[in-house]
């Protein structure tokens, strides 16, 4: 029986420059003229949110139209986009607001400086029901590694390769230090309330973790998972491929949660996941794809590539069902070929300077935006 999708939407995240590879902040100029951008503390990097879509098919326009009107923006003062999730060629010792009367960006500042200066791509996903709700928030915090492997894109940070896949998500300040593993919404409710009256958060938005529950008045109404780990996703068709097999792996959690939410299946307790959880992403960010990780079954050693297979053939049968076998094509392409980290890391390896990279990539990203709106004109 074919089952009834999700609605999705994106935050994504943008570094602006020149072709170069220098980064150029323009944010809250862009912000100003353009009405579906908005700041960020640091000015070079700025972010869009889409429309929640049900159907894939108006996903892709949905993510490329305002790339679009921000490539046009950019033009006119001769910048581009760049590709990857941290300041590859860019000064991180730097601090450059987009707001200085701004007082929380004060506080940004101050605090964690330069380390939340990069991209990311976040992905929500609508479910309304509570209870399946935080069963969803568990299954994707013990496997939210895998997803950020595939995404890996920042192994560079002022010109040089830091040793990471995913330099932005070891920089990143990840607030608070230690977040459990949810058991419902009053465990959720109870947690971040005692979070914010001992000043460990500043407010019900300063949970900067791999996944969190959102809606339009947290913590008390939520309507939907938010997806904060994965790198910046210039692909589109990968972003897709990506979303599409986690929407898989939710509904197959929905049809049969005594198998698949971690709290009934798991031999760990909900402590022991949590910390394998966070143990694994830090071990994701490092190798990607080449990573040893830790299952949340039963705690033993698997291969991320392998995990990842693993997860892909659990999900055909119902793929199949819901004609959605093409959309997780480029997971493959990324298993075969290595992420945007790894290929950038071999061509680094094999002579290819920081700078050329950087500046090939960003020539790329465009040519790739014109090749599928082309595409699209063409099935129009």
């Amino acid at each position: 029986m074919r089952k009834e999708l999700l609605l999705k939407g994106f935050e994504v995240e943008l570094f602006t420059g020149l072709a170069t590879g220098e980064h150029v902040g323009v944010s809250a100029a862009v912000a100003n003229e353009l009405a579906d951008f908005v700041t960020e503390p640091d000015h070079r990097n700025l972010e869009y949110i889409t429309d929640p879509f049900l159907n894939y098919g108006h996903l892709k326009e949905a993510l490329l139209a305002p790339r679009r009107r921000l490539r046009e923006w950019l033009s006119l003062k001769k910048l581009t986009l760049f590709p990857g999730s941290a300041l590859g060629l860019g000064n991180s010792k730097k601090f450059e607001r987009s707001d200085p009367l701004n007082p929380y960006h004060d506080l940004i500042e101050a605090t964690y400086g330069t380390k939340v200066v990069t991209t990311s791509i976040h992905i929500n996903l609508g479910i309304q029901d509570l209870s399946k709700l935080f069963s969803a928030l568990r299954l994707v915090r013990c496997e939210g590694a895998l997803l950020l492997a595939l995404s890996a894109s920042s192994p560079f940070l002022d010109g040089i390769p830091t040793g990471a896949h995913s330099q932005r998500w070891l920089q990143f300040p990840l607030t608070p230090k230690k977040v459990p593993l949810f058991s419902n919404h009053s465990h959720y409710v109870q947690w971040l309330e005692e979070k914010l009256s001992c000043g460990i958060m500043w407010n019900e938005r300063h949970l900067w973790t791999s996944v969190r529950p959102n809606g339009p008045r947290r913590p008390y109404e939520l309507n939907r998972l938010e997806l904060r780990i994965c790198d910046c996703i210039t692909n589109c068709d990968l972003l897709l491929a990506i979303t599409a097999l986690l929407e898989l792996r939710l509904l197959s959690l929905f049809d049969s949660p005594n198998q698949l939410d971690p709290l009934k299946i798991s031999r760990l307790s909900a402590n022991q996941l949590a910390d394998l959880s966070d143990m694994n992403d830090k071990a994701a960010a490092q190798n990607s794809l080449d990573a040893t990780l830790h299952h949340w079954i039963d705690g033993k050693p698997v291969l991320c590539r392998e995990w990842i297979c693993q997860l892909l053939e659990e999900v055909m049968p119902l793929a199949n069902d819901m004609d959605m076998v093409d959309l997780l094509a480029p997971i493959q392409l990324v298993l075969d070929q290595g992420n945007q980290a790894m290929q950038w890391l071999k061509k680094y390896s094999a002579g290819q300077s920081v700078e050329d990279i950087v500046r090939k990539s960003i020539v790329e990203m465009e040519v790739e935006e014109i090749s599928s709106r082309k595409a699209e004109v063409i099935s129009e």
